[in-house]
């Protein structure tokens, strides 16, 4: 009778398995590692990276992962290499060949030409005692001593522990060149991790009408402005333009609640003084951070006094930053 297992169970038992696996490579960490970090900081050239089957494609994720942190590297399909693609290897790169076996056909083709060329040569790979390790300059260990499916055949837990590795690798590269936010901005342009690292208020407001009166405006102007415009409020300046405060269509129904009749009222009257603002070379982030920290939907964009315009709730939505 087939036995009906529970993917729950199953799943755990996966999870561990790798999770231990890569506790495990924190005892392997040697000098070989430190070696292999200082070795690519001081190369003018680029970290090639390159494996066969499912080590290719984690040798892709690392490549990424090293571009977007400020190391150069490339990835080149070790199959490929020995087809042509060893003439992307230039004298002051470094190679780093990901193998679980470290004894692939490829990888002993492989080897001997790239170390024809002198360049230096970093293992990640599971078997010290392969081929690969043997002809290494340096070696990453990244055991696994068994996949986590039951036939010991997929790989599951090997890459799970490469690609930790990489990560290490990538991190340690990245503290070691002291890469700060502004450095990652400049790699992430898109998408809302970028934006929320480099978007500036002074990328938004413009696109925004600048709805403004004066202290004596009446109410029903007031009113009329806010409409107009759409964006729920508008500055209130005084007749030498600096800022004195701002109406909300929040203020407007606050009035009528007080009072029998509004339309005597001007825009002193309803008024928020000192409104909450931020400044154009402000980040956007910021901005969405204050209006979040005070439940409002807009900011005035202003600096020494002077108004520049308006930024919403809604330019930051679409902008993706929530």
């Amino acid at each position: 009778m087939k036995v009906i297992k529970n993917p729950q169970t199953i799943a755990r038992s996966v999870l561990l398995a790798e999770a231990e696996a890569i506790r495990h490579a924190v005892d392997l960490l040697d000098e070989q590692f430190t070696n292999t970090v200082e070795t690519v900081l001081n190369s003018s050239g680029r970290l090639v990276v390159t494996g066969v089957g499912k080590s290719a494609l984690v040798g892709q994720k690392i490549v990424a992962t090293l571009n977007s942190t400020g190391t150069p590297a490339l990835f080149m399909h070790a199959a490929d290499a020995i087809h042509g693609d060893l003439g992307m290897i230039q004298d002051n790169d470094v190679v780093l060949i990901i193998s679980k076996s470290g004894n692939t056909a490829e990888i002993k083709v492989l080897v001997p030409l790239l170390k024809r060329t002198g360049v230096r040569l970093i293992a990640m790979v599971s078997a010290r005692d392969s081929y690969l390790a043997r002809h290494a300059d340096y070696i990453l260990h990244a055991y696994a001593e068994q996949e986590a499916d039951p036939l010991n055949l997929a790989p599951t837990t090997s890459t799970a522990v490469a690609m930790a590795l990489g990560d290490a690798l990538a991190v340690s590269l990245l503290e070691m060149r002291g890469f700060t936010r502004h450095d990652f901005a400049r790699y992430h342009p898109g998408g809302s991790l970028g934006k929320r690292l480099h978007l500036k208020v002074s990328d938004i407001f413009p696109q925004n009408q600048c709805p403004q009166v004066l202290p004596d405006t009446p109410v029903k102007d007031v009113i009329f402005t806010i409409s107009a415009n759409r964006l729920g409020a508008t500055a209130v300046v005084d007749e030498t333009g600096s800022l004195a405060g701002i109406v909300t269509d929040g203020d407007i129904r606050r009035i009528a609640y007080e009072h029998d009749s509004i339309w005597q009222l001007c825009a002193q009257d309803v008024m928020t003084h000192s409104p909450v603002c931020v400044e154009p070379d402000d980040y956007a982030v910021a901005a969405l951070q204050l209006m979040q920290e005070r439940n409002i939907t807009q900011l005035i964009v202003a600096e020494a006094g002077r108004v520049y315009g308006f930024v919403h709730l809604h330019d930051l939505l679409k902008e993706g930053l929530v």
